[in-house]
């Protein structure tokens, strides 16, 4: 693997995962419609003045555009609300991490199917034991006497198909090389663009554009729209060109451990023993998806 890639994905790693900080730093502020609403509001803005000085700025036609923004709704809009309403209701940040981290498994079976490239034996049993690292920590954090439990970790169950159909995608978009393919700044536009259109109606109808502008929440802001929203997706993106989807996938499960020392470091975020015992799971998962194997 080159060096240039390795600092691509470390780089990727320490952004994404800031996200779920960040989101959970703005909650006490405002709504999560709200909250993802004008941070995609604020990127679409950014980009489209860039496009327009820079000269860029183009429609492609209604199919390209149109599957792009599918892409943007998926791995934005459906994505991102759903793993802010799990935190609403208090799961922890990095639980929801892991709880995510279930995508490459969901990638790893598909990716034939979508893409045509196989997924070797060696991910298959990286990806099933990264799913059970996940299973591990997540039924010791379940409180069983509370339905309520269940739907706040079910929600990141939602963006686990989201983010896997648009990964999907976007993958299958790059190996067909099909005209669909926009590039970098214009597909994150045109994507940024349908999260903020998505995410306007629920922003206004259930919250009202509610939120409390103070210092702490517009520092908040701005992380998420130039470190995560931009930087990171940014980098997903030549990740997705670089690596076949199993293997970009598989950096979700790098987001666990990122996500828990920082919420224990901002938040005090309890870490329990099992979720020590899932990570280093996890870790193994990462490890044999990512070998590199002839056999199938």
């Amino acid at each position: 693997m080159e060096r240039s890639t390795i600092i691509l994905i470390v780089t990727f790693v320490l952004l994404w995962n800031s996200g779920f900080i960040g989101a959970e730093y703005g909650l006490p502020y405002t709504g999560a419609f709200t909250l993802i609403f004008f941070r995609y509001l604020a990127v679409s803005v950014l980009l489209g003045i860039y496009l327009i000085f820079s000269k860029k700025i183009k429609w492609f036609g209604w199919k390209a555009t149109g599957l792009n923004m599918l892409v943007g709704f998926l791995a934005h809009g459906v994505w991102l609300t759903c793993v802010l309403l799990a935190l609403e209701r208090k799961v922890p940040a990095g639980i929801v991490a892991l709880i995510v981290a279930l995508q490459p498994l969901a990638t790893g079976a598909l990716s034939n199917y979508v893409t045509k490239e196989d997924t070797n034996k060696s991910q298959w049993i990286g990806l099933i034991v990264g799913f059970i690292g996940v299973v591990i920590t997540v039924a010791f954090r379940i409180d069983f006497t509370k339905p309520g439990s269940f739907i706040g970790y079910f929600l990141p169950l939602v963006s686990v198909v989201a983010i896997t159909f648009a990964t999907l995608i976007q993958r299958r978009l790059n190996v067909n090389d099909q005209k669909e393919k926009l590039p970098v700044d214009q597909t994150l536009f045109y994507q940024s663009l349908a999260t903020m259109l998505a995410l306007v109606l629920p922003a206004f109808f259930i919250e009202s554009f509610a939120a409390e502008w103070v210092p702490e929440f517009t520092l908040t802001m701005i992380w998420l729209v130039l470190a995560v929203s931009i930087s990171s997706y940014f980098i997903m993106l030549l990740l997705i060109e670089r690596l076949d989807a199993t293997r970009v996938a598989s950096l979700f499960y790098l987001g666990p451990p990122i996500t828990m020392l920082m919420a224990w470091l901002i938040f005090g975020d309890i870490i329990k023993i099992m979720d020590i015992v899932g990570v280093a799971i996890v870790f193994v998962g990462v490890y044999l998806s990512n070998r590199t194997q002839n056999a199938k």
